[in-house]
């Protein structure tokens, strides 16, 4: 196994990058969010005021916050699209992730295809393990500090922020940071289908008026509607001069969900038979 020095040309290789297939824009006729949308336990509120239009979302993402709390592992395939440093980087791979301890394995599927990361907390220094494929393989198996530059040359998030419960998190405390503001209005998609097949209804946050606070012009949340879980996230900027549409900024998708498979710690190990690590 191998220890890295920053910045050689070995890591043009091996710099991680969890990003997306580029997928569409579901078409689907907009309407205001009704005043009958889902609600989660009585006891669990939004800290902003009722009559906020994002109070109903919020309620929406604390429900399938809690549709998630008996989920221990699954597997599934993760998609993302982001533009990190002004280019716009997509690819998918195969996931397994365990809650505990936090635990990752990622295959990849189209970019850097056969490349396999595993990432688990309080092992390898706390490090990724990471092994390329094909006539790179000879490279071995390196060890990259997850927060590094080399790791987050083509990454917007490090692999440490990966998973659902992670991702409608952020999408909680920005939605509860906003219901400060007015500007906002709210829409959804019903019935939208994704092209993986899975069929969602999707709460969609716009904002009217762009305030330094705002990172995102249209935040989208992706609700199965078979699970309740939250497994997709759409982030659009405010369109700049020569935009006709909000841009896409980043965007997340966990597609194909197995959950709790009763994972174990071979299925994050490089000596995993099943794995092309050295």
């Amino acid at each position: 196994m191998h220890s890295i020095s920053i910045r050689t040309k070995l890591l043009m290789f091996v710099a991680v990058a969890f990003n997306a297939t580029a997928l569409p824009i579901w078409a689907a006729d907009e309407e205001v969010l009704p005043t009958a949308a889902t609600k989660s336990d009585e006891t669990e509120k939004p800290p902003i005021d009722e009559t906020h239009p994002l109070y109903k979302l919020l309620e929406v993402a604390y429900k399938s916050r809690n549709a998630l709390d008996d989920v221990k592992d699954y597997k599934c395939v993760f998609s993302k699209r982001e533009v990190v440093r002004g280019k716009m980087i997509k690819t998918s791979m195969n996931l397994k992730f365990r809650e505990d301890p936090f635990s990752v394995y990622l295959k990849f599927i189209d970019l850097n295809a056969g490349r396999e990361v595993i990432y688990v907390k309080g092992q390898n220094e706390n490090n990724m393990l990471v092994h390329e494929a094909g006539v790179k393989s000879f490279l071995g198996t390196f060890k990259i500090v997850p927060t590094g530059p080399d790791a987050m040359a083509e990454n917007k998030y490090p692999v440490t922020q990966i998973g659902l419960k992670n991702m409608l998190a952020t999408v909680i405390k920005q939605w509860e940071a906003e219901g400060k503001f007015s500007g906002i209005k709210t829409q959804l998609r019903p019935t939208s289908k994704l092209p993986s097949g899975e069929v969602c209804t999707v709460y969609e946050a716009i904002h009217t008026q762009q305030f330094k606070e705002f990172k995102f012009h249209t935040t989208r949340l992706f609700v199965s509607d078979e699970t309740g879980i939250a497994i997709g996230v759409q982030q659009l900027g405010f369109p700049g001069k020569n935009d006709k549409e909000p841009p896409v900024v980043e965007e997340y998708f966990y597609s194909q969900l197995q959950a709790n498979l009763k994972l174990t710690d071979a299925d994050f190990n490089p000596k995993n038979p099943g794995y092309a690590f050295p």
